[in-house]
Order: structure tokens, then C-alpha cells, then sequence
């Protein structure tokens, strides 16, 4: 009777505590009323901090003789709906702040007025969101790849819009600009030019190029041969892939 006592607190213990989550082993930091929803992935806090979430990026609003991105409206929504009022915890795993002065984060709902958010994960699996890494503030960032494939597969949110349907490298307008996934096949390897780079991939039928920087250095061997979905900026025939989780294996293109 005594063991089975034992067992019982030891399960309750556990059910209680809940397995590790992503943010527990990041730096707990600010905690705030968002009062402002910039866009999907920027919001203000009652303390006038401006947050940034890291790992997703959401279509933006228009600057000047900028437009909106497409699904810019529906994104900014997409967080007011879930997070305008509410409190928030700031989780930190790498570089906590931009040059803007912005707050580099993962935020999380801590109030007892709805259900318990990680927004970044959130905006992602609502499609709301792209994930888009960069080297220091990647921490925790691996489980929102899941949730974009769940999203992309069933076509949530942004997925929908034909802009954001992903090409093939080789079907990539020659002028174009700015953050996107491609698909194609790693052709060949060669040393890189720019600066903090490693090495060069050529994609087939495509004049592409990733850019492999150093902290993806493993990928210039890995790759070579196989199909690849990359992420990142492309400007000038170039994408820089500044982190293994903006490369991912997949099945090599048939065309």
C-alpha cells in the first residue's frame, strides 16, 4: 500500500509539472500588457517596450512608397484577436535586443483571461507567420519548422495566398527581392565570396545561389545532390542561409 502511495504522488507529481516545454530553458525576462499590435510579429507593451518575436516573420505594413505585403491586415488580426489586453512573459535565448532597441523574444500569455499562448508558435501554426531563423536568437526555434509544415500542408492563413505559395529556385523572378522560401536540387559547390560565408550551393536550371555562412558551414557537404527547401533573403542572385534551420532535405524536384 505504502508503494502504491508513492507511485500515486510520484504520477501526480508529474502530471502536475508537465513535461520541459521549448521555453523552459530560455532567460525569463520582461513582463507586460500589450497595449499596440504593430503586425504579426511585433507588438508594444504597457511599459512602452516594443517586443519582436524571434523566429516567425509576418508580412509587413506598409513605409513610405512601401505597400503592405499581402496578408499584412489579416495577420495583424490574426495577434490583436489573440494577445491585444493580455499579459505577457518575455523569454530570452540569445541576443536580447536590435538596433532599433527593440526586444528580441519569445512572448507567452501569463494572464487568466484566455488560454495560455506561445505566440510565436501561435501566429505559425495559425498561419499568420513564416519561420525565418537567424544565429543569435535560434533557441527554440526548431519546433516552429513543424508547425509551418502542418500549416503549409493544410493551407492556414497566409498559405492560402498565391504569393505565398513556394517556387522552385529555377521559377524565381531575376530581379527579385526580399525574405522567401525556394525550393530546388543542390548542383554543385564552390568556395564563397561574401563576406563570412564558407562556401557557395548552386541550385539546378536556377542562377541562384545559397550563400552557406559560417554558423551552416556543415551544409556545404551535406547537401550536394539533394533537394533542399531554403529560407532567407534573396537579393541580387543571392540568399544567405545564416542557420541550418533555414535549410531543410527534402525530396529532389522532378522537373
Amino acid at each position: 500500500m505504502a508503494r502504491l502511495k508513492v507511485g500515486l504522488v510520484v504520477c501526480m507529481t508529474l502530471v502536475a509539472c508537465g513535461a520541459p516545454g521549448p521555453l523552459d530553458s530560455l532567460e525569463p525576462g520582461e513582463r507586460g500588457r500589450v497595449v499596440r499590435v504593430v503586425d504579426g510579429d511585433t507588438i508594444v507593451l504597457d511599459t512602452g517596450q516594443s517586443v519582436r518575436l524571434v523566429g516567425i516573420e509576418a508580412p509587413s505594413g506598409g513605409y513610405r512608397d512601401r505597400a503592405p505585403q499581402p496578408y499584412h491586415t489579416e495577420s495583424k488580426r490574426m495577434m490583436e484577436d489573440m494577445v491585444l489586453g493580455r499579459e505577457v512573459q518575455l523569454h530570452y535565448g540569445g541576443l536580447t535586443r536590435d538596433r532599433y532597441d527593440r526586444a528580441l523574444a519569445h512572448a507567452q500569455t501569463v494572464d487568466a483571461l484566455g488560454p495560455t499562448f506561445w505566440l510565436n508558435a501561435e501566429m505559425v501554426k495559425r498561419g499568420g507567420a513564416r519561420v525565418r531563423v537567424y544565429p543569435d536568437t535560434a533557441a527554440a526555434n526548431a519546433p516552429l519548422l513543424k508547425f509551418e509544415r502542418d500549416a503549409r500542408r493544410e493551407e492556414i492563413g497566409l498559405w492560402r495566398a498565391v504569393e505565398y505559395r513556394i517556387p522552385y529556385a529555377s521559377d524565381l523572378p531575376k530581379a527579385y527581392e526580399g525574405f522567401q522560401l525556394v525550393r530546388g536540387q543542390v548542383s554543385g559547390m564552390r568556395g564563397a565570396e561574401g563576406f563570412g560565408a564558407v562556401c557557395d550551393l548552386s541550385l539546378q536550371n536556377s542562377a541562384l545561389r545559397l550563400q552557406i555562412q559560417t554558423a551552416a558551414a556543415s551544409l556545404c557537404q551535406e547537401a550536394l545532390g539533394l533537394g533542399v527547401l531554403a529560407r532567407g533573403y534573396v537579393r541580387g542572385d543571392e540568399m544567405e542561409i545564416s542557420h541550418p534551420l533555414n535549410f531543410e532535405l527534402v525530396e529532389a524536384p522532378t522537373n
